[in-house]
């Protein structure tokens, strides 16, 4: 059987885009505020991916983009780029973080619409056929994120855990059980093809995720979603959230992520902290030869 790839591969099997802990890669790129979003792409793989499959003036879409982080790494490439972000909080962040880089001396246009992402396909009805690539992440919701304050931060008291959720809306995605939220985010991976130019690309990084002590592969069921919604898989590489140095891995985990490790473990759950997301390329089918679906 004859191996699908990608139309444009990436350089490299595993990518080393967590050389520098997150916050670096955000501080003074992104508005402080940003940090309130539970989930945000590491911007080195949003530049990384752009990069790669992307040329000056192309179009990018992120259906899901939060703060805006693949509209910002975008811009700051020369290319242009729509989003659709469902919690209007987080579409404000994104107009400033766009604000700053645009102040920062990125060339690329981007708009953001506020919406329903599995309605994509009718929010950017004007840009059916003109997409290179749609870069997005199903959300994790308070699964894999937040910030902590220790009891040396706040008097003496407990940890306190904030920015770790999304709004009480229940009409967004992460509130969904699994179920669900794979079903929509079917529809939005669906909807986001028929923006699609001939031979574009859409990637997505996912990474596994425990729901009540149960390792689920969710970068699994993103591609048999995908799969169902007409697309193909034709690469799979590992994007490092950990740093590389000496050829080891240097933890880029954050304190939360440290600590429910510790309680897994503690539980006998034979825990992790996650050194790495999956990173998923697909074409839609009727881009390929018949052979290689």
């Amino acid at each position: 059987m004859k191996q699908n790839v990608p139309i444009s591969p990436l350089p490299a099997s595993v990518l080393a885009t967590g050389q520098r802990p997150s916050r670096l890669q955000r501080q003074g790129r992104y508005t402080p505020e940003s940090m309130r979003h539970p989930g945000k792409m590491l911007p080195a793989i949003a530049a990384t991916v752009i990069d790669s499959f992307t040329r000056p003036g192309d179009l990018v879409v992120d259906p899901m983009c939060g703060i805006g982080t693949t509209l910002v790494e975008a811009a700051h490439l020369g290319r242009d780029a729509a989003g659709v972000e469902y919690e209007p909080d987080f579409v404000h962040l994104t107009l400033g973080n766009l604000r700053h880089a645009r102040a920062h001396g990125a060339t690329g246009r981007a708009q953001v619409a506020c919406g329903d992402a599995r309605n994509i396909a009718t929010i950017y009805r004007s840009l059916h056929g003109q997409v290179a690539l749609v870069l997005t992440s199903p959300p994790y919701g308070s699964r894999t994120h937040g910030h902590i304050r220790s009891g040396r931060d706040n008097g003496g008291g407990k940890i306190i855990k904030r920015n770790s959720r999304y709004s009480t809306d229940r009409g967004n995605l992460a509130h969904q059980p699994l179920p669900g939220l794979l079903d929509g985010f079917g529809q939005i991976l669906a909807g986001s093809a028929d923006l699609l130019r001939p031979r574009g690309v859409i990637a997505v990084t996912v990474r596994p995720i425990r729901v009540h002590g149960e390792l689920i592969d969710l970068p699994g069921q993103v591609i048999d979603t995908a799969t169902r919604n007409g697309l193909v898989l034709v690469g799979r590489c590992a994007a490092l959230l950990a740093g590389l140095r000496d050829g080891r891995l240097v933890n880029r985990a954050s304190f939360f992520q440290m600590l429910e490790t510790r309680r897994a473990r503690d539980r006998g759950i034979p825990a992790c902290a996650t050194a790495h997301e999956d990173l998923l390329i697909f074409h839609r089918a009727t881009d390929l030869p018949e052979a290689s679906r």
